[in-house]
C-alpha cells in the first residue's frame, strides 16, 4: 500500500495553525489532487524548517488581500491559488529557489503539457526549457 501523501499528524497541525483551510471533521478537504500537492509542499517545507506557521499565516493573509483588492470574490474556491502563490513567495524570499527559476518551471511545464497527448503522463525534457 502507498503512503498517504500527508501525513494525518501534520495535516491536523497545519488546519490548527493556519486559519481558513477549507476543512471537514478529518482535516484539510481538496477539490483538485495539486491542492493536495501544494498542502503536503508546504507541510514538507515547514517540517524542514524553513519557516514557521504563523509565517505562513501572515504571508498567506497578505496574498488573500492582494487578491480581493484585484477584485477576487473570495468564496473559498481561490483559496489555493492563494495557497500556491504564497508557497512561490515563500521559497523565494528564503532563497530555496528563485523567481526567475519558477518562471522557468512554469513554462516549461506549459510546453510540456501542450506537447503532450491527453491522458499521457506529462514529461519535462531539456527542450521543454529552451535547451
Amino acid at each position: 500500500m502507498p503512503e498517504p501523501l500527508i501525513e494525518p499528524k501534520s495535516a491536523r497541525r497545519a488546519a490548527e495553525s493556519v486559519p481558513g483551510i477549507p476543512r471537514d471533521a478529518a482535516g484539510p478537504v481538496f477539490r483538485a489532487p495539486w491542492e493536495a500537492h501544494a498542502f503536503a509542499l508546504a507541510l514538507t517545507l515547514h517540517e524542514k524548517g524553513l519557516f514557521a506557521w504563523p509565517e505562513w499565516s501572515a504571508m498567506l493573509g497578505e496574498e488573500i488581500k492582494k487578491a480581493q483588492a484585484a477584485g477576487d470574490p473570495d468564496t473559498g474556491e481561490t483559496y489555493y491559488l492563494h495557497w500556491l502563490a504564497t508557497l512561490e513567495r515563500m521559497v523565494a524570499e528564503k532563497g530555496a529557489t528563485s523567481t526567475q527559476a519558477l518562471t522557468e518551471h512554469f513554462q516549461a511545464w506549459e510546453r510540456a503539457m501542450h506537447r503532450t497527448p491527453h491522458g499521457k503522463p506529462i514529461e519535462l525534457k531539456d527542450e521543454d526549457f529552451g535547451r
